[in-house]
């Protein structure tokens, strides 16, 4: 299928809006928003890919990795019970230094507009000092479960004395711990979102599994080897357009802009003799060969637009 000159929403794996041939609701049919909100590096894509079953979101340890929110959309039946959730892993919660960022933090205040249970993860590294994030909570009156992530890590002692701050800090309507790259809790915690949401018939048709593109997830795949293979302040000065996305037979064909701020990171994003960006295209072909399950054909440029982080309209261009 050939998309070089659609719009992005005839390339989905699945669609963008919501179903409007949903069935009438039903009392054994539940279905919701789940936010997943918290601070960068806590763990909020692995519990997404894990509760959704499939990686939609790029994973580094490189904080500030999500920049989208991104929904993952989950049906099935509980005990009798129909259910549809559809997840929203957003950017971690910063302070805004940059236009970007002001953006990222739209896409949280968002997921937090329309959720019907708010995950806010945590985990047992972080310090006391998420009061960016207890603001935006105290605003809301949507159950909240905090999730304590990255328990496989800690001793009995530990799991406790953060158990008891926040009960104490932020009284959430459910607190649970987990090891999201474990698989660890994540079973009670189906059975607790289940419980808060409200019977409604599903918003998107059942076979739908995320709310982007296809030429999205090629993009964040060449984003996520662009963070693995550089360091300092590279990769957060990047951005990856995908101009051309034609799906046929037997192979894909994608194209590629690779934007950065100065010629001087163009430079290094390059390498001698463009050895470096020929080692993130062959990586990110291979990643993307496993999502699509096709061949695929890669090309990327690598293009000058400065400062881009700070200018409304380049933002708006590259969909924030």
């Amino acid at each position: 299928m050939s998309d070089t000159n659609t719009p992005e929403n005839e390339d989905q794996i699945s669609g963008s809006q919501p179903s409007t041939l949903s069935p009438q609701p039903s009392d054994n049919h539940k279905a919701g928003f789940i936010s997943i909100i918290g601070k960068p590096n806590v763990g909020k894509s692995t519990l997404m890919n894990e509760l959704v079953g499939e990686r939609l979101s790029i994973i580094t340890s490189k904080a500030q990795t999500t920049r989208h929110r991104i929904m993952g959309i989950v049906n099935g039946e509980l005990e009798g019970t129909q259910f549809q959730m559809v997840y929203s892993d957003t950017p971690g919660i910063i302070k805004p230094q940059y236009a970007l960022h002001n953006s990222m933090m739209e896409f949280v205040n968002g997921s937090l507009d329309d959720a019907d249970v708010i995950l806010f993860v945590t985990d047992i590294y972080e310090k006391f000092d998420e009061e960016d994030v207890i603001q935006k909570l105290q605003k809301t009156d949507v159950p909240i479960f905090l999730i304590i992530n990255k328990v496989d890590l800690a001793t009995p002692e530990k799991v406790e004395e953060k158990t008891a701050h926040w009960k104490e800090v932020l009284n959430p309507t459910e607190i649970l711990v987990i090891s999201a790259l474990q698989g660890l809790g994540l079973g009670e915690l189906l059975v607790k979102m289940i419980e808060y949401l409200p019977t409604h018939p599903p918003y998107f048709p059942k076979d739908e599994l995320t709310d982007k593109p296809e030429r999205f997830f090629a993009a964040e795949i060449i984003r996520e080897k662009i963070l693995q293979n550089y360091r300092k302040e590279i990769p957060y000065s990047c951005e990856v357009v995908i101009t051309e996305f034609q799906e046929k037979e037997e192979i894909v064909v994608i194209r590629s802009e690779i934007y950065v701020e100065r010629a001087t990171q163009r430079a290094i994003l390059l390498g001698h003799k463009g050895e470096r960006i020929k080692k993130v295209g062959i990586e990110a072909r291979e990643s993307m060969e496993k999502f699509f399950q096709k061949k695929v054909f890669l090309e990327q440029y690598i293009k000058v637009e400065p400062d881009w982080r700070i200018k409304k309209d380049k933002l708006r261009r590259f969909g924030y």
